[in-house]
């Protein structure tokens, strides 16, 4: 505070005062600087960088994560759908390796047997139709044969 004092009623130098510096502590458009400019002008506080970057990642993280959930959401169908479709490859693999005495008609119902000697065959009687006396070692399915020549299990 004796410093204050001690300065009061000394003139000013003006040869070392540093106008530059000066100049840019000075402004046209006080509401464009990042400090305040006068006694009256609102109150500015320095934000602190870490929290600011904090609640952006907290955030960015919140929404991407919602949006992750909505793809998976989105997907879900899609994925049972490819299952479905690779189950019909699969049996329908195993039925035009299997043995087959007749021509497939598109829609109809079928049925798939696994021989004693471990082969298949489908065939047009279903596992009720035999009774007791069924030929074969197990009824594996019965299937229906589809437009685009793959077969559905039922």
């Amino acid at each position: 505070m004796s410093d204050k004092k001690d300065l009061l009623g000394q003139e000013i130098d003006i040869k070392n005062v540093d106008r530059e510096r000066l100049k840019l502590n000075s402004v046209d458009l006080p509401g464009l600087v990042a400090y305040a400019t006068n006694s009256s002008s609102a109150l500015i506080r320095p934000e602190d960088e870490g929290k600011i970057k904090s609640r952006a990642l907290r955030a960015m993280h919140q929404q991407t994560a919602n949006q992750m959930d909505q793809l998976m959401d989105q997907m879900r169908p899609l994925i049972e759908q490819a299952a479905k479709l690779k189950k019909r490859v699969e049996i329908s693999e195993l039925i035009y390796t299997s043995k087959i005495s007749f021509d497939p008609i598109i829609g109809q119902l079928y049925h798939l047997y696994l021989k004693k000697d471990g082969e298949h065959l489908l065939s047009i009687i279903g596992p009720k139709e035999w009774g007791d006396s069924m030929p074969y070692e197990k009824f594996e399915s019965s299937v229906k044969l589809m437009a685009d020549h793959t077969w559905e299990v039922i």
